[in-house]
């Protein structure tokens, strides 16, 4: 029997079957943790890494792994400064496609995470999450290691933290000062150097 012009197109019967498949929807290798089906045994075997923590992609740069080769050089993007993401009503650039797309609502103005709990909505998912915790609950997972306060956001107790440690991250360009707070740069430039920031 001969074959059909189609099938010249791949190296074996196999790789004509998983192209069909494309096709045809079908899913026949399933995950033994989660269930969720696949079209090739290689794409399973990828996505078990998400069970097993395996993560044999590493940077060469600072050592974060990854489980996902594509991940990784999407990370490496960090590093080179490669933004190919353009968005086209302005001239920002991102690194990662989702990162595009959630810049993209700014011009949009769309607003599709809405909240469950009131009439709010949200261009991201992260923002529609704080919210959540700031309005709508009491949970106070972030605890100070120093006076046991109690914060419903990580980055409260992380600004919160500087009273006791005295961290002062803000440096005057102009002298040696450095600050704990932003606000008192902003005085001190204004004070000392009269800059307006």
């Amino acid at each position: 029997m001969g074959r059909t012009s189609v099938e010249k197109c791949y190296r074996s019967s196999s790789d004509l079957a998983v192209h069909r498949r494309s096709h045809s929807g079908e899913k026949p290798f399933e995950c033994t943790v989660c269930s969720k089906r696949f079209t090739t045994s290689g794409d399973l075997m990828r996505h078990s890494r998400i069970h097993t923590g395996e993560k044999p992609y590493k940077c060469h740069v600072c050592d974060k792994a990854f489980s996902q080769a594509g991940t990784l050089n999407t990370h490496m993007r960090v590093h080179t400064g490669v933004k190919p993401h353009k968005c086209s009503l302005c001239d920002k650039a991102f690194s990662r496609s989702e990162h595009l797309n959630k810049h993209m609502r700014v011009h949009t103005g769309k607003k599709p995470y809405k909240c469950s709990l009131c009439d709010k909505s949200f261009s991201d998912s992260s923002s529609l999450q704080r919210h959540k915790r700031l309005v709508h609950s009491n949970s106070r997972p972030y605890e100070c290691p120093y006076c046991g306060m109690l914060f419903n956001i990580h980055s409260q107790l992380k600004c919160h933290v500087r009273i006791h440690t005295d961290a002062k991250r803000y440096s005057c360009r102009h002298c040696s000062d450095c600050f704990t707070w932003p606000d008192q740069l902003k005085t001190h430039l204004l004070k000392s150097h009269n800059e307006v920031t």
